[in-house]
């Protein structure tokens, strides 16, 4: 017999304002439970330190989770000058204590190396894996164990302010990009140390800013909502943004729902248009209904990657 699945068949994106102090799965968990989902997942972790927007995906939005991974990010971020630390934030030992001998156009010089295409070293208190363990669990033996630089980009990276020894930046980078390491590097371009007191993530994607929400909310509407004798899901599915907006950087191909009949039963169809291996997204009918990703195969067809599904055993 199939095993029934745990919780209600939801789908749908909640931009979650990840408090400090808490990892991101914690997060997840406490979102999953007052969705009551029977499945979710987040989009590219957050420190414990850091807070500010985790796209936590439910259902079959997960199935699409992976692009919101590979998006460019945008971060605010306070560094602390003239204090260098093991793990470079604030929540590690403090390894060296140097004076602050810093002038702006110093300081100009050095925020101009960052931006553009660059090779980054990770962090060893990051999550990437070497020989099957994170790297953070290295870190914490003492242990250093070999890492490839990485390419990233640094789209923009703004002065916001200066006062004391703290300076605030604001960064638009592509995945991959460790803030920390950033602020590590720049630390020792300049001289004088520096490690992260403050991260915020304000952009994954094109997500507004403005449709974040805390737990506290989310809880204080579950509570609203039981003391008016509601169902949760009355107050809490509005708040979803559609599963389709985490490929919404992809192009858009409405097909007939005639030919998503073969589509939906994982045959290739035919999509003029295209060019090979091109990645798109997919709807269907005059209602646009967004079924999932494709891909053109080396045959000229249009061939499912990854597809919604509507009806599920045990729903």
């Amino acid at each position: 017999m199939a095993r029934r699945s745990k919780g209600r068949a939801i789908d749908g994106i909640v931009l979650l304002d990840k408090p400090t102090g808490m990892s991101s799965n914690f997060a997840l968990q406490r979102v999953k439970r007052l969705y009551n989902a029977s499945k979710a997942g987040h989009t590219g972790a957050l420190d414990p330190l850091a807070t500010g927007m985790l796209p936590v995906c439910l259902g079959e939005a997960t199935k699409f989770s992976s692009h919101l991974l590979d998006a460019d990010k945008r971060y605010l971020v306070t560094a602390k000058l003239g204090e260098r630390t093991d793990t470079s934030d604030s929540d590690g030992e403090v390894v060296s204590t140097r004076p602050v001998n810093v002038t702006r156009e110093q300081l100009d010089a050095a925020l101009d190396t960052f931006r553009g295409d660059n090779m980054q070293v990770p962090s060893m208190f990051s999550a990437l894996k070497y020989q099957g363990q994170p790297l953070y669990k290295y870190a914490r033996e003492g242990k250093e164990v070999p890492r490839e630089a990485r390419p990233i980009t640094v789209f923009e990276l703004n002065f916001i302010s200066w006062e004391g020894d703290e300076l605030t930046l604001d960064i638009h980078c592509s995945k991959g990009t460790y803030i920390r390491t950033i602020v590590d590097d720049l630390g020792e371009k300049l001289g004088c140390g520096a490690h992260v007191i403050m991260l915020r993530r304000t952009q994954v994607a094109k997500y507004p800013y403005d449709r974040m929400v805390t737990l506290e909310q989310l809880e204080a509407l579950v509570a609203g909502a039981h003391e008016r004798g509601e169902a949760s899901e009355s107050v809490l599915d509005p708040l979803l943004l559609p599963m389709d907006t985490a490929v919404a950087d992809l192009p858009l191909i409405n097909l007939p729902e005639s030919v998503g009949v073969y589509l939906l039963n994982g045959n290739p169809v035919q999509a003029p248009g295209l060019k090979p291996d091109q990645l798109v997204r997919i709807s269907l009918g005059d209602e646009q209904r967004f079924v999932g990703i494709g891909i053109m195969d080396n045959k000229g067809l249009l061939a499912p990657k990854r597809l919604v599904v509507f009806s599920r055993d045990g729903d």
